[in-house]
C-alpha cells in the first residue's frame, strides 16, 4: 500500500532532521515549485514532497472527478500519504489553496499534524460583503473558468502574471504558465472549481494546531485583508505580512520565507 500511494502521488522524502515538514503545492503547480526553498530547509528538517493526483508526475490514472471536485478529496491525498508512510506528526506547509487542504486534513485526523504554515492562503476567493472580502466577484471567477474552455493557453498566460506578480521574474511567469498548460484540462478545471468557488471560512475557528500565516503585502489573489481575517478567526495563529509582491513567496522570496519558517519552528507550541 505504501508503495502504491508513494507512486500515485510521486512522494519523495529527503533530509535527516528530527522535525518533518510536508510541503504541499498550490493549484496548477507541482513539487518542483519548492526547489528555491529546499536548500535552505534541508540542513535542519526532514522534508516530504508530493504531487496531488493529476499534478506533476503523479498518476493521472488515479484521478477521479467526483473525489477531486472538492478540497476534501485533496485532503484525502494528504492523509493517505501520512498513513501509508507512517509519518510522525508533520508541520504542514501549504501554498495557497493547500493551506485549506492542510486544515481540512488536520480536522479529520489532528493526531497527524503538529503545526501549519500557510503561504498566501485564502479560505474563500469570493467577496461576501460586508463581512468578508475575498478579492473576486462570482462573475469574475466564472469568466476565468469559461476562459479555460475557450482558450486554455490564453487562460494560463493570463493567470500566471497575476500569481507571480506584475513585476515578477519573466522566467517564473513563463514557468508557471507552462505548468498550467501541462496539466490535463479536465484536472485543471476540476481543481480550479474546487479552489476558487469554495468557502472554508467555517473551519478556521476549529484549528487546533499552532499556525503561521505568511501573507504578501501585494497579492492579486489573496490580499492582506484575507490574512488578517484568517488570523482573527484561527486560535493560536501568527500573521506575518511580508513586504513583497505576488502569490508565490516561496519562489520569489525563499530566504525570507525560510527565516520565517525556522523562527516559527523554534518557537515550539504557541
Amino acid at each position: 500500500m505504501s508503495d502504491s500511494i508513494a507512486q500515485r502521488n510521486n512522494v519523495s522524502i529527503i533530509g535527516q532532521g528530527s522535525q518533518t515538514l510536508m510541503l504541499a503545492h498550490g493549484f496548477g503547480c507541482d513539487q518542483t515549485m519548492w526547489r528555491f526553498l529546499l536548500p535552505l530547509l534541508l540542513p535542519d528538517y526532514r522534508i516530504v514532497l508530493f504531487d496531488y493526483v493529476g499534478s506533476g508526475k503523479s498518476s493521472l490514472s488515479a484521478f477521479n472527478r467526483q473525489r477531486y471536485a472538492t478540497l476534501e478529496g485533496y485532503a484525502e491525498d494528504v492523509l493517505d500519504i501520512c498513513r501509508a508512510l507512517d509519518l510522525p506528526p508533520v508541520t504542514f506547509v501549504g501554498h495557497s489553496v493547500s493551506g485549506m487542504i492542510g486544515l481540512l486534513a488536520a480536522s479529520a485526523a489532528p493526531e497527524l499534524f503538529e503545526r501549519h504554515i500557510l503561504i498566501c492562503p485564502s479560505p474563500c476567493f469570493l467577496n461576501h460583503p460586508p463581512v468578508y472580502s475575498g478579492g473576486f466577484e462570482l462573475e469574475d471567477l466564472q469568466e476565468l473558468i469559461d476562459l479555460m474552455d475557450k482558450n486554455y493557453i490564453g487562460w494560463a498566460n493570463y493567470l500566471a502574471p497575476l500569481v507571480v506578480g506584475g513585476s515578477g521574474d519573466s522566467a517564473l511567469i513563463g514557468e508557471l504558465s507552462g505548468s498550467f498548460c501541462s496539466t490535463d484540462p479536465l484536472v485543471a478545471k476540476t481543481f480550479a472549481r474546487a479552489t476558487f468557488f469554495s468557502d472554508y471560512r467555517h473551519i478556521l475557528p476549529a484549528t487546533s494546531q499552532p499556525s503561521l500565516i505568511l501573507q504578501s503585502r501585494h497579492d492579486s489573489l489573496a490580499g492582506v485583508t484575507v490574512g488578517e481575517y484568517m488570523h482573527r478567526a484561527m486560535p493560536g495563529s501568527r500573521l506575518e505580512i511580508m513586504e513583497a509582491e505576488g502569490h508565490c513567496l516561496h519562489m520569489t522570496h525563499p530566504h525570507a520565507v525560510s527565516r520565517a519558517i525556522q523562527a516559527f519552528m523554534n518557537l515550539g507550541a504557541v
